[in-house]
């Protein structure tokens, strides 16, 4: 792993590097840009890269790996790969082909870690937003704990070598700690958690069950037209957060990334331009004191960029819960 990376260990022994680099590709942004970004991430230093099927970006994950690789500047060991399992591939029997659909994209025999992408699931078939003619999501019942039985199936084949969730909240997660027969536990929960959604309760309920909450938008938000109200708040242009950026010659964004490093979460960073990749790997050259840290804690406002609209109405969302 390089030097500049901590390494964060995982429930199955394996080790998860504590930052990584998003690849989620909004539709405005040009279709190029993340297969650039990825190659200036591996060059910046990063080994974690989390991507999705849903992001369609793998081929890009893929496609920068394999050249990074033949150019002897990593090996397939050093580099963490992320992917996840989307809504319409929930029922058991899909699991298993959609892992090797996405290994496919990315042109790899394994991935680090395989994830649920939402506790929600969504009616079966190439179209990753199935609607009726009324825009209304078509949605589908299919039992998490049947789903986490084909991810567990997965791990075993060799296809993934740890297994987690995303966007779950404590009541989905006990349905599967609590699982009879429950052969490996999910490593992760990968959710949204940020200054402004901090996310204590739940990250203290996945530490007491040695469980690794993986924070996404910890930078705010790349404020996606299609998810993101336009009016929420700029997260990196919060006067409090700009006062101890300030404080320690700093940017907003470093703080933001140190602060989840502190509380033990492994926490991801996006960008597409080089000199802030390049400042992002940066957040292990200093530490953040306890005063600043409380600071920052209080700047929560239980504000949430990314609801997840095309999933409300299903018994399985999950932000309606406190946590």
């Amino acid at each position: 792993m390089s030097s500049k990376q901590q390494l964060v260990k995982l429930n199955d022994g394996h080790f998860i590097p504590a930052l990584g680099f998003g690849t989620y590709k909004p539709e405005e942004v040009p279709e190029n840009k993340p297969l650039e970004a990825i190659h200036l991430a591996v060059e910046a230093g990063f080994r974690h890269i989390d991507t999705a099927y849903v992001y369609q970006t793998e081929n890009h994950v893929g496609q920068a790996i394999k050249s990074k690789i033949a150019a002897g500047i990593v090996k397939r060991e050093d580099i963490f790969i992320t992917t996840k399992l989307w809504c319409t591939f929930h029922r058991p029997e899909m699991v298993l082909s959609s892992l090797e659909k996405s290994l496919k994209n990315l042109q790899l025999d394994y991935v680090d870690l395989y994830i649920i992408h939402y506790p929600m699931q969504m009616k079966s078939g190439e179209d990753m937003f199935p609607e009726d003619e009324n825009g209304k999501t078509l949605f589908d019942t299919v039992d998490l704990c049947a789903t986490w039985e084909a991810m567990e199936k997965c791990k075993d084949a060799g296809l993934a070598k740890s297994i987690g969730v995303s966007n779950f909240n404590r009541r989905q997660l006990e349905k599967i700690l609590n699982k009879p027969g429950l052969k490996y536990k999910p490593v992760c929960n990968q959710v949204e958690c940020h200054l402004y959604l901090n996310q204590s309760k739940l990250l203290n309920y996945c530490k007491s069950r040695d469980i690794v909450l993986v924070a996404y938008c910890a930078l705010g938000s790349q404020r996606p037209k299609r998810w993101v109200d336009p009016s929420s708040p700029v997260l990196l242009n919060d006067p409090v957060l700009c006062d101890v950026a300030k404080k320690h010659q700093r940017s907003s964004a470093q703080i933001a990334l140190r602060y989840q490093l502190q509380r033990g979460n492994v926490v991801l960073a996006q960008s597409y331009k080089e000199n802030e990749i390049k400042e992002n790997i940066q957040v292990f050259e200093f530490e953040l004191p306890s005063e600043d840290m409380k600071i920052l804690d209080s700047l929560d406002r239980n504000l949430r960029y990314a609801p997840a609209p095309f999933g409300q109405g299903h018994p399985e969302y999950p932000f309606s819960d406190e946590f």
